[in-house]
């Protein structure tokens, strides 16, 4: 396959680490960011790569030459004028003939590709031209969100601009699997490349088609867009976090039960008005996300099987969620829910779903799922709860506990910490992780 970065940005808010290079060659922890990216791309076995440059070309270009000093072969695209983020790929209608991984240059990564890769052809299968990965954030309020169906087709995409009330946090990464097929629409069919946005001139186009979709990735993928950004990106690198978070790596995941862990517990939650965080729950899980486990949400939500909440309902309330943890600099990596209940006899109840399952806690069924999905080892992972049910689900996949309040140990047949608050829970993970 071959692989295209984009290189051309100049990175005027970055100014103040470098402003003598082009962005992607600005070093961090003793390397360009673009050399960060071709060695996590050449770790994969992706070695045929075209650089796009614009500013400083000549920079990236006398560095890296044609690749070999790197294990790689480098061809490049030179853009005399500016061309915007997507105007180069006119230069590839004749030099790539298969789908391609398209890269921004200034974000330093370590995903695994091939998983990418099978969800892209996965996609492709349904009529996808391009699949773009999405991942939460720390800031989604400054970001532009974009929004997918089950399936991971995209319905909606968010600019910063746009207006928004309660929104799952799924942000553009900057790494993009693309259709050649693109190339032969009518934005690069002219008698010379012209200046294109590569979101709003290429993609966003496909939202009405049905052929933009999404691979969403706990993994790591990080802007140096401002100097504050570019520090806590170095610390990352340092310290281990970013290769840590690849998926072909096993990861670690603390596991959270929702209500009475994270929100008020309000008995069944069936409006949204009633979703609110208990005090200090998203430091709690900005901490999580810092240290390097997955944070994970597995919830019961019988609302859905007694039919007092639909989908969409269920799905607006995570949303707020979602939204106010972000505006505290916190992200959940998924929401796992059952939507189950099987005692009978509730007005409006829906049939389908009065079923016993391997899902609802206290078994182990939903952290079982994100185990797969995540590539997690269970007995390096914790659940926190405030229930019994989460403490024997929890022990059922193997994982240790943690209970919030002494209702969570009451009936659970094993002693079982208790804490009072979720912060006080995440001092006891951390602590015994050292």
């Amino acid at each position: 396959m071959k692989v295209v970065i984009m290189a051309g940005g100049r990175g005027t808010r970055i100014a103040s680490v470098n402003a003598d290079v082009p962005k992607p060659m600005i070093r961090i922890c003793g390397k360009p960011i673009l050399e960060h990216q071709i060695e996590c791309l050449r770790r994969q076995g992706l070695t045929d790569i075209i650089i796009s440059t614009g500013y400083l070309s000549h920079v990236i270009e006398e560095h890296f030459r044609d690749g070999s000093g790197f294990g790689v072969h480098i061809d490049y695209l030179r853009e005399d004028e500016p061309l915007g983020t997507a105007g180069a790929l006119f230069y590839l209608r004749e030099r790539v003939r298969e789908d391609f991984l398209l890269i921004n240059g200034d974000i330093i990564f370590d995903v695994d590709i091939a998983r990418f890769t099978e969800a892209h052809a996965r996609h492709a299968r349904k009529g996808g031209l391009a699949t773009v990965f999405t991942h939460p954030n720390g800031h989604p309020y400054d970001s532009g969100i974009i929004l997918a169906d089950t399936e991971g087709m995209v319905t909606k995409w968010l600019t910063k601009e746009d207006p928004r009330t309660w929104y799952r946090n799924r942000t553009n990464a900057g790494l993009h699997m693309l259709s050649s097929r693109l190339l032969e629409r009518t934005p690069f069919q002219g008698n010379g490349p012209i200046k294109l946005d590569l979101d709003r001139d290429i993609l966003k186009p496909l939202i009405s088609r049905g052929e933009l979709f999404v691979y969403d990735s706990p993994e790591y993928v990080k802007d140096m867009g401002t100097p504050d950004r570019y520090r806590a990106v170095e610390r990352d690198l340092e310290s281990g976090l970013v290769a840590g978070k690849n998926l072909s790596a096993r990861q670690r995941a603390v596991f959270l039960d929702r209500d009475g862990t994270i929100n008020e517990y309000v008995g069944f939650l069936t409006d949204v008005g009633e979703m609110r965080l208990l005090p200090g729950a998203a430091e709690a899980i900005r901490r999580i996300n810092e240290s390097g486990y997955l944070a994970i949400v597995v919830t019961n939500q019988p609302v859905i099987a007694r039919g007092e909440v639909t989908e969409e309902d269920l799905d607006e309330i995570h949303a707020k969620m979602e939204t106010l943890l972000g505006m505290e600099g916190a992200y959940v990596d998924d929401i796992l829910y059952c939507p189950h209940h099987p005692d009978k006899g509730f007005a409006g109840e829906r049939p389908e779903y009065k079923v016993e399952c391997e899902c609802r806690k206290p078994k182990a069924g939903l952290l079982l799922r994100a185990a797969e999905k995540y590539n997690v080892d269970l007995k390096s992972s914790w659940m926190v709860g405030d229930g019994p049910a989460d403490m024997l689900a929890g022990l059922a996949a193997g994982c240790r506990v943690v209970g919030i309040g002494r209702r969570s140990a009451e009936g659970v047949p094993v002693p079982v910490p208790v804490c009072d608050s979720l912060g006080e829970a995440v001092d006891r993970i951390l602590g015994e992780s050292r």
